[in-house]
């Protein structure tokens, strides 16, 4: 992660799900400006508005997934069926490309994959930037950091495979 995030200049996350928040377990802060956010271990963010959130909640076990889904539901009351079709667009990008991306806070723009192996917890690695973006760029982010994010979490599978 760390030499991925130095070689990139991006930030680098690794996080796993704990009810309604994703929980960072390591952070590489290494992104062009500082941003507006400093992510630390521990830190959590909200499932529902983060590609790591996202991510998790595309492969989630169905009963997780409906019951995060359901507390979602409870808890918003306007622009709830906006927010759930961002993430069955999140869905989708995993189902079809094996990541998505988000930027739920200014200047932040997120592409997560998640980490499903048998027989351990879903974990989801994530690559941050802190730089404002038009939509091209933002593109552009996406385009070209998603081949270095599948190549590390393919690493990171085979590594939690073994354990």
């Amino acid at each position: 992660m760390r030499a991925l995030a130095e070689k990139l200049r991006v930030n680098v996350g690794l996080a796993v799900a704990d009810r309604d928040n994703m929980i960072y377990l390591e952070s590489v802060r290494y992104a062009r400006r500082v941003s507006l956010r400093n992510v630390v271990a521990g830190q959590r963010v909200p499932i529902e508005l983060t590609s790591l959130g996202r991510a998790w909640l595309a492969v989630a076990p169905r009963r997780e997934r409906e019951a995060t889904l359901q507390r979602l539901r409870e808890r918003r009351s306007k622009g709830v069926e906006a927010l759930l079709e961002e993430i069955e667009q999140a869905a989708e990008s995993v189902r079809d490309k094996g990541y998505c991306w988000a930027s739920w806070q200014p200047q932040v723009l997120s592409l997560a994959t998640p980490l499903a192996v048998p027989g351990h917890p879903v974990y989801v690695l994530n690559i941050s930037v802190g730089d404002a973006m038009t939509p091209e760029q933002a593109e552009q982010f996406v385009s070209t950091l998603s081949e270095p994010l599948m190549a590390l979490a393919a690493e990171i599978r085979e590594v939690i495979a073994q354990i």
